[in-house]
């Protein structure tokens, strides 16, 4: 008698692929400034240092470019700890002016989860562009040339 299988047939990508799909998913449209504010020389830092140089590229950018994204290095052994300002429409969703993460004890992946869930959550909708047309496009849809109005 043999044991049934249970289970995937592949292994996980592990820690690194879920950084890269949370970090994917990041929106920063309804933030306007993110200040990190840490001590370089606490013990629980480097998931904060890390989660700054996630912020810092360039895909994660572009998501809103005219958010600032500001780093304040102390000496006074507090706890590390994130901030997110929020634009107008955002505060007015989440009825917060701002988003603060103690992220003293939380490793790189839990502060990208954090952030997808209460920040990019609050993102405003994006507008829906009208696409420009070629001629091909617009004779298909139209029903026919010019030449072809002219001799009807």
């Amino acid at each position: 008698m043999s044991v049934p299988f249970s289970g995937t047939l592949r292994r996980s990508g592990g820690i690194v692929s879920a950084i890269g799909k949370q970090l994917k998913s990041i929106n920063l449209k309804g933030v306007k400034r993110i200040t990190l504010q840490f001590d370089p020389f606490a013990e629980n830092v480097k998931s904060t240092r890390e989660f700054f140089f996630l912020l810092s590229t360039p895909k994660v950018i572009q998501t809103n470019p005219k958010c600032v994204v500001k780093s304040d290095i102390v000496c006074d052994r507090q706890a590390a700890s994130i901030k997110f300002a929020l634009i107008d429409s955002a505060q007015e969703q989440a009825k917060v002016k701002e988003i603060r993460f103690n992220s003293g004890n939380l490793n790189t992946l839990e502060l990208l989860e954090l952030c997808n869930k209460h920040v990019s959550s609050l993102a405003p909708p994006e507008e829906v562009t009208n696409k420009v047309l070629t001629k091909a496009e617009k004779q298909k849809l139209g029903g026919g040339s010019k030449k072809a109005l002219k001799k009807k």
